[in-house]
C-alpha cells in the first residue's frame, strides 16, 4: 500500500484566485480590447493608455469581482471534477464539460461585474459606473432586474465547458505523457509544461464564445438576444471572434500555469491523505 494526497475540494478556487492577482491586468487589457466597436488599439496602445489616463492601478480595475468570480467559476468546476476524479474514465468525458459549464453557470454574475468593472475606466467621466466594492450585483438587480445579472449565463456556461475541458483534460492528459517518457518526475516542471499544453488549447477553444460573452455582459441596451449579438459581431469580420486573442493568451496560459503550480503545491502540502 502507498499513501497519497489528493487535492481537496476548494483547492482549485483558492488556486485559481492567487493566479487572479497576478494575471488580472492582462485579463483587463483583453476585455478592453474585445469591447471595442472597430479595431482601433492593439495590446500595447491599450495598455498604456489606461495606464496614461488613470494611473498604474487601474490595471487592477475590478479586482475584487475578479476574485469572487474564482471562488465561484472556478471553485464550483474544479469541486465537481475533484470529487469526480475516482469515476470510470468514459463518465470522466462527460464530468469535464459538465463541471464547467455548471461553474460558468453559477460565476455569471460576479463574471458581469468583473467586465462591467473593468470597462469603467475607459468610459467617459460622466457616463461611468463609478463601481468601488463589489457589493453592486444587489444594485443591478434593483435598477436592471434580476435576469439581468444572468445576461450572457449561456455563453459564460459554454465557454466554462470548453475551458474545462481545455484546461482539466488537457492539463491530466499532458502530465500523463510527460511523466510516461520516463525523462521527468512529478515535479514542477512537469507541471509547468502540461499547463502551458493545457493554457494553450483551453485559448484557442474558448475565445469565440468569450468574444461573445464579453460583448453580451457589457451592454445594457445594445444586444437584444445572443443571435442578435452575434450577427452584430459577425459583421466585423472572421477575425472580431478572435479579437483579443493574444493578451487573452498571454492572460489564460499564465494563469493556468499559476492554477496548476499552486494546485500541486496545495495538494503535496496540505491534500487529503489517502491510501492506494
Amino acid at each position: 500500500m502507498q499513501e497519497n494526497r489528493v487535492s481537496r475540494w476548494y483547492f482549485g478556487g483558492v488556486s485559481s484566485s492567487a493566479a487572479a492577482c497576478v494575471t488580472h491586468p492582462l485579463d483587463l487589457i483583453k476585455v478592453h480590447l474585445q469591447t471595442q466597436q472597430e479595431v482601433r488599439m492593439r495590446m500595447i496602445g491599450m495598455t498604456l493608455n489606461v495606464v496614461r489616463r488613470e494611473g498604474f492601478l487601474a490595471l487592477y480595475s475590478g479586482l475584487t469581482a475578479s476574485l469572487c468570480r474564482q471562488m465561484t467559476y472556478s471553485l464550483s468546476r474544479f469541486a465537481i471534477y475533484e470529487t469526480s476524479s475516482w469515476v470510470p474514465l468514459e463518465v470522466n468525458d462527460v464530468v469535464f464539460p459538465s463541471s464547467g459549464f455548471t461553474g460558468g453557470f453559477i460565476g455569471t454574475p460576479t463574471d458581469l461585474v468583473n467586465v462591467r468593472m473593468q470597462n469603467d475606466v475607459k468610459m467617459a467621466a460622466e457616463f461611468r459606473r463609478k463601481f468601488l466594492y463589489n457589493v453592486h450585483p444587489s444594485e443591478m438587480c434593483f435598477l436592471e432586474g434580476l435576469r439581468k445579472l444572468f445576461s450572457g449565463a449561456s455563453m459564460a456556461s459554454s465557454r466554462g465547458a470548453l475551458v474545462s475541458v481545455g484546461q482539466l483534460a488537457c492539463y491530466d492528459q499532458s502530465k500523463e505523457l510527460v511523466l510516461a517518457t520516463g525523462y521527468l518526475t512529478d515535479n514542477i516542471f512537469t507541471h509547468f509544461l502540461a499547463s502551458v499544453f493545457a493554457g494553450g488549447s483551453a485559448t484557442i477553444l474558448c475565445q469565440p464564445l468569450d468574444v461573445v460573452k464579453t460583448r453580451l455582459m457589457n451592454s445594457e441596451v445594445q444586444y437584444g438576444s445572443v443571435s442578435h449579438c452575434l450577427t452584430e459581431t459577425a459583421k466585423l469580420g472572421p477575425n472580431a471572434f478572435y479579437k483579443g486573442l493574444v493578451p487573452a493568451a498571454i492572460r489564460l496560459i499564465p494563469h493556468t500555469v499559476l492554477t496548476f503550480i499552486f494546485l500541486e503545491q496545495l495538494k503535496q502540502h496540505f491534500g487529503e491523505m489517502v491510501i492506494t
